[in-house]
């Protein structure tokens, strides 16, 4: 009896400590399981934070893109009204040279941005000026301009790829940038924004155009960023902890028209140019002056340019 008596208490010892193994078990396994979740749950809340970051980042950057986009498309089609006022006087004045002439001056002091008005007429169409006749109206400073006849052998306006594309188009349109020189003070880049001229017949009569610099691009960049950086609204956003970026603008072949000065900008990879080509908006990672950053660009209404956002990289 005492033997059964000591074997049931070994076989109530064993089942208890067995029990209690469980229980630990049980606890550690219980213990590791909420680990794992709240690690899990971290991790989860992490990524959804870091992608609300990331999409916030890219939904300012990509606004103020558009907003710069918008900006520049209004000064450039105030540009376009002002030079088409000058072209509806020629128009209007096609009965002798002197008439044109005039024409072309009677506007040059209201946009003092624009560097000088043309018409390129076509040969012989007032016979006694012979083949080439193109008066060139241009501000030689701030107020006072100036009348050249620029037409010549030498300088075949035919052969221009902007009055050969003029003829071709029968629309207006801005020229792809240009440098020009001639040893005077009109000398610099240029962009040229075009318009033919048609008679009653459909018939070419000459192709008028706007000379203009980059200058007032550039200007219209310094505006636009500091009236951006200024702006409350645009900078209150929760995560938009920097403000070190700049705009440009650049051709569609990925060269820079305008920017800060000292910024080099130049978008070679070639989906870049692709986009740039066929007027779509996107982002890039790419190191511009030895700074990583991220780049936003979109098109330009009315032109054949991209604006592009450059936001230096936070450092980690």
């Amino acid at each position: 009896m005492y033997f059964c008596s000591l074997t049931a208490t070994k076989n109530t010892l064993t089942v208890e400590q067995t029990s209690e193994k469980s229980t630990k078990r049980t606890g550690l396994y219980a213990i590791l399981t909420v680990l794992v979740v709240c690690c899990a749950l971290a991790g989860i809340s992490y990524w959804v934070c870091s992608k609300a970051v990331k999409a916030e980042y890219h939904a300012r950057y990509a606004g103020i893109m558009n907003i710069a986009a918008e900006k520049l498309a209004k000064t450039i089609h105030g540009m376009e009204m002002n030079a088409m006022n000058e072209f509806d006087e020629v128009e209007k004045h096609l009965d002798s040279p002197e008439a044109v002439i005039t024409a072309l001056q009677s506007k040059t002091s209201l946009n003092p941005e624009i560097r000088g008005y043309f018409a390129a007429f076509e040969p012989d169409y007032f016979p006694q000026k012979g083949r080439w006749f193109e008066p060139y109206v241009h501000h030689v400073d701030s107020s006072a301009f100036e009348v050249r006849l620029v037409g010549s052998a030498r300088h075949n306006y035919f052969k221009s790829p902007w009055y050969i594309r003029a003829k071709q188009s029968n629309a207006s349109f801005w020229s792809e940038p240009y440098y020009y020189y001639d040893g005077t003070n009109i000398s610099g880049h240029y962009t040229t924004f075009v318009k033919p001229i048609y008679d009653k017949a459909g018939r070419l009569i000459c192709v008028c155009g706007a000379d203009m610099t980059f200058e007032w691009l550039a200007k219209e960049l310094q505006r636009i960023d500091a009236s951006i950086k200024s702006n409350e609204m645009l900078n209150s956003h929760l995560f938009a902890s920097t403000n070190d970026f700049f705009t440009v603008v650049v051709n569609k072949d990925g060269s820079c028209i305008a920017g800060p000065e000292g910024k080099k900008v130049a978008l070679t990879e070639e989906h870049l140019i692709r986009d740039l080509e066929n007027g779509k908006s996107g982002t890039v990672d790419m190191t511009i002056d030895d700074v990583p950053s991220t780049v936003f660009y979109g098109p330009i209404e009315y032109v054949d340019w991209s604006v592009a956002i450059v936001v230096a990289k936070e450092k980690k």
